[in-house]
């Protein structure tokens, strides 16, 4: 039952957004997503105190189910097959590593960068410096680490509120994420740098958000099932349950590896979307594929995205310390423009034709979570054209290297290191990662230039401009 009102509850804000979408003309001029309407209304709901049925840690059960079911219909959908869609593995292996290392380098620099504000500025609001070192844990992880982290630090560490303090970055980083990315995507499209889109003129259903009766539009797909047998949306979800079964196997299997098994085997999503690669390739072997409709999957995967970023935002507490908020305000918009122009500066330089979906991408996982830079992606990229949201998640494998960060994190906010060593420690790996990137190639000379308007479109793929 309390699943349901949780769902319940989701689907307001849902109906609540379009509405406010449809109607405010700013807000439809800038096109914002429903769903990221619905969770800033969601959270301030949740944390008005009105919502007692439903608690926040309802809404983080269905963050990590959907997150997972996500990338499970991620896998299950087939790229076409075309010279101006399909990725190579090399490409999507190529967009996971810098993707991937981008975050790597805002992971471990972000800290820095608040724990020297703080010892700027801390003392005149009687705030620790060592609250600067939860950044990284809710701008690239979210608010689940956020409040995790931070609760180890209280009750390991003796650092009073810094689940509180952390679950507040996670949620201005949220707001931050769509306040600069949203325009960001929609500044893609009027340039022509957003590949994926058939025309850089926004069309009024577009920015409507909605089709009237009489308006042209798009197939949800074709049926693959007799209904009298077994209706095609139930196939579809019943091969989703499946996939999620051998998730969980595949998974346990991973932590049995010695070392870095407990590690690897949280990241259940990641396992998700093998799993559904795996049965897919089952399901072509046996003659079977097209019983999965790839254009109904995609709405899927859509459908999940907008009630995981619904659910992200409601999962979040708010709840400020005193006068924290003015050093708290300050880090995170500063922390965010450094976010903003890394992630500019490398997503120019990844080096494939949908640099810009990337771009978009990586920005918004480093302010918010994976699921909040798919939704940026689907602004630029709605049908899921290009290869980004596969990207998005295989690049928690080249993150996984960022440990090191996570332990020196733990060992400053313990006192085993002082903060002078702790923080030049912090900044020890972004040279090591910056040679790897430049070893792989996914460092290199621009793919687009924000100043210039590109020419090439949906079906041109392969006239990328570079500089």
């Amino acid at each position: 039952m309390t699943f349901m009102i949780a769902f319940g509850l989701a689907s307001v804000m849902l109906a609540v957004g379009l509405i406010i979408r449809s109607k405010v003309g700013f807000i439809r001029r800038m096109l914002v997503p429903t769903s990221v309407i619905a969770g800033i209304i969601g959270f301030f709901v949740m944390n008005s105190g009105m919502v007692t049925a439903v608690d926040a840690g309802m809404y983080i059960q269905i963050v990590t189910l959907l997150f997972t079911v996500t990338f499970i219909s991620i896998g299950l959908t087939s790229n076409p097959k075309s010279k101006s869609t399909a990725s190579s593995g090399r490409d999507v292996a190529k967009g996971s590593l810098g993707m991937g290392f981008t975050w790597n380098i805002l992971y471990a620099l972000t800290p820095f960068v608040a724990v020297v504000i703080l010892l700027a500025i801390g003392g005149i609001f009687g705030m620790d410096a060592v609250y600067g070192l939860l950044i990284p844990f809710a701008f690239t992880q979210g608010p689940g680490q956020a409040a995790t982290y931070g609760a180890i630090m209280e009750n390991e560490y003796g650092i009073m509120d810094a689940a509180t303090v952390g679950v507040t970055f996670a949620a201005l980083g949220f707001v931050l994420c769509f306040l600069i990315g949203v325009p960001l995507a929609r500044y893609g499209i009027k340039r022509g740098l957003a590949k994926s889109m058939a025309s850089r003129k926004i069309e009024k259903p577009v920015e409507r958000g909605y089709y009237n009766k009489d308006e042209e539009r798009e197939s949800l797909g074709d049926e693959t099932m007799y209904s009298g047998n077994i209706d095609t949306m139930s196939f579809h979800f019943a091969i989703i349950g499946i996939c999620f079964l051998l998730a969980i196997g595949l998974a346990e299997l991973a932590s049995m590896i010695p070392g870095i098994g407990p590690t690897i085997s949280g990241m259940l999503f990641i396992y998700g979307m093998i799993a559904g690669y795996l049965v897919k390739y089952v399901m072509r072997k046996l003659s079977i594929e097209h019983f999965l409709d790839n254009k109904f999957q995609s709405k899927i995967t859509g459908w999940s995205t907008d009630y995981l970023i619904v659910a992200s935002f409601m999962s979040v507490t708010f709840s400020v310390i005193g006068n924290w908020i003015v050093p708290i305000l300050i880090i995170s918009v500063i922390v965010t423009l450094i976010s903003l122009a890394i992630c500019l500066y490398f997503g120019q330089r990844y080096g494939g034709k949908n640099d810009y979906e990337r771009t978009i991408g990586i920005y918004g996982t480093s302010t918010g979570t994976v699921p909040s830079g798919i939704a940026l992606v689907r602004i630029v990229d709605p049908s899921l054209r290009t290869s980004t949201s596969v990207e998005l998640g295989l690049m928690n494998i080249p993150m996984m290297i960022s440990n090191v960060t996570f332990a020196t994190i733990m060992l400053i906010a313990s006192g085993v290191l002082s903060m002078p060593l702790g923080l030049l420690l912090l900044l020890a790996p972004i040279p090591a990662y910056l040679i790897v990137m430049r070893v792989f190639k996914v460092w290199g000379p621009k793919t687009y230039d924000l100043k210039e308007e590109s020419t090439a479109h949906v079906g041109d793929l392969e006239s990328v401009p570079s500089k």
